[in-house]
């Protein structure tokens, strides 16, 4: 039997979003604890699949309250489930994160969100002597179809220490790199939506297996550790 996402998790979230109280949540609070059991089974699946042609030691599923100290928004929950992938670390770099959101705001993302500012500098690095693999890995057509374009906030012009005119600034300038997958609900809702996501976090290898190249050895090519 398949594992898939249960239709009344995206009718769950619908729900709260028209009631995002503490007091209605209270009284569905067992219906939402059933669902979050059966989607876990989902992330679980995930992370024994990933496992299966990867090194994933940690999965984490965020909880549904919100940190609401320093946000204008003080509604109290969540209206998606979320979880993280870890890779192992040092030798293994980037990271899956899956998003389950009703109203076609569902996505998987993969890649380097918010990267320290050693690993950041050794990217940038890397970049200006040379981007050409970085970009045959990002142009290759299969990749393109399931991934895109490279996302992510970056700085204005140029960070310090770099020509604003290098060729590879595009990539220089990015503050992180990460790539996102949308899905409809009714993907989300498929039989097949786990090996859907599990064929999505394959295709980004190319990139991790680069990336993780680049962030475990110097400019000169020998191993940090």
């Amino acid at each position: 039997m398949s594992i898939a996402v249960p239709k009344s998790a995206l009718d769950f979230f619908k729900k709260l979003q028209k009631n995002n109280n503490r007091e209605w949540f209270t009284e569905h609070k067992s219906e939402f604890k059933a669902i979050e059991a059966e989607v876990k089974t989902v992330y679980n699946e995930l992370y024994n699949r990933l496992n299966a042609h990867d090194e994933v030691d940690k999965l984490k599923i965020f909880r549904i309250y919100r940190d609401v100290r320093f946000s204008k928004d003080k509604t109290p929950y969540k209206t998606h489930f979320s979880g993280s992938f870890h890779r192992k670390k040092p030798q293994l770099r980037g990271g899956y994160y899956l998003h389950i959101q009703p109203n076609h705001e569902s996505f998987v993302a993969a890649g380097f969100w918010q990267p320290n500012k050693e690993d950041l500098l050794r990217i940038r690095k890397e970049f200006e002597i040379d981007a050409s693999e970085i970009r045959d890995i990002m142009n290759n057509s299969n990749f393109k179809a399931i991934w895109g374009k490279l996302e992510g906030t970056e700085v204005k012009t140029a960070p310090k220490g770099f020509s604003k005119t290098h060729q590879n600034i595009d990539l220089i300038k990015k503050k992180m790199y990460i790539f996102t997958r949308k899905f409809s609900d009714n993907e989300v809702l498929a039989p097949e939506f786990v090996d859907t996501v599990v064929d999505s976090f394959q295709a980004i290898r190319p990139f991790f297996d680069y990336m993780s190249d680049v962030l475990t050895t110097d400019l000169n090519g020998v191993s940090r550790f």
